[in-house]
């Protein structure tokens, strides 16, 4: 779910508008030391939403969603909080798809009794989740998803206990964008080394500059209607020009 650019520096805020408390900060900086230690975004993510139950004392449960296209679940402490996340994305309702539309916090002292999200909330009841807090991942110009924080209890969570979320949600979507960035990174260079491949195929066969071989590369691509990278990748594998 994109939002529109904006030239104000954004900054997390809990359901009542206030920010994270600032010692909360310094208590999280070790975590974030462990954090730069991990080797994968996955491992990342997972750290993040343990630690979200153990500094959280009412959190039973945390799961962090990812919008790209549509939800999914990129790590959960139980696969309870995955079958939450899950009610909420069949539904296309409760807190987390709330965070999201709203660019908010939002939080639910009792889902037995709550009067929004009535296709989910009486479903998330029957499994024994009655407090939810859903915090908005962001970085500016993106919106990447929530970390959704579960409890067994009514009333489980107040202002202090978003603070926390906050932070932790902060550290969540940094590393979310450098993955996509490094991801795209990636991508961008193993397109151009594969082009490159396919180009000096082409010159060599056909005594072609190398504009020359890029120019049938892209009229082969044209023709083919399969993208640049597509062509040059068969092309670079099998020695077949589409087309």
């Amino acid at each position: 779910m994109p939002i529109e650019p904006t030239s104000e520096l954004r900054e997390a805020r809990g359901s009542v508008g206030q920010p994270p408390e600032s010692g909360l900060a310094r208590e999280l900086s070790a975590l974030a030391r462990q954090l730069q230690a991990e080797a994968s975004i996955e491992a990342v993510l997972q750290r993040i939403v343990e630690a979200a139950v153990t500094e959280i004392d009412p959190a039973d449960y945390a799961g962090i969603s990812e919008t790209n296209g549509q939800l999914c679940t990129r790590a959960a402490t139980d696969q309870l909080a995955r079958d939450i996340d899950r009610l909420q994305y069949e539904a296309d309702d409760g807190p987390c798809v709330s965070s999201l539309r709203e660019q908010a916090t939002v939080r639910s002292n009792d889902l037995s009794a709550e009067g929004r999200w009535l296709r989910f909330a009486p479903a998330a009841a029957q499994l024994g989740v009655l407090s939810m807090l859903s915090v908005q991942l962001f970085v500016e110009g993106s919106n990447l998803g929530a970390l959704n924080l579960y409890s067994a209890s009514r009333d489980a969570f107040d202002e202090h206990h978003e603070s926390t979320a906050m932070l932790l949600a902060s550290h969540a979507a940094i590393a979310m964008k450098g993955s996509q960035v490094e991801h795209n990174l990636r991508s961008a260079i193993r397109s151009r080394d594969v082009i490159g491949q396919a180009k000096g195929i082409l010159m060599e066969r056909f005594r072609l500059s190398e504009t020359q071989a890029f120019d049938m590369l892209v009229i082969a691509s044209q023709r083919a209607n399969r993208k640049l990278r597509e062509v040059a990748e068969k092309l670079a594998a099998t020695g077949e020009l589409e087309a």
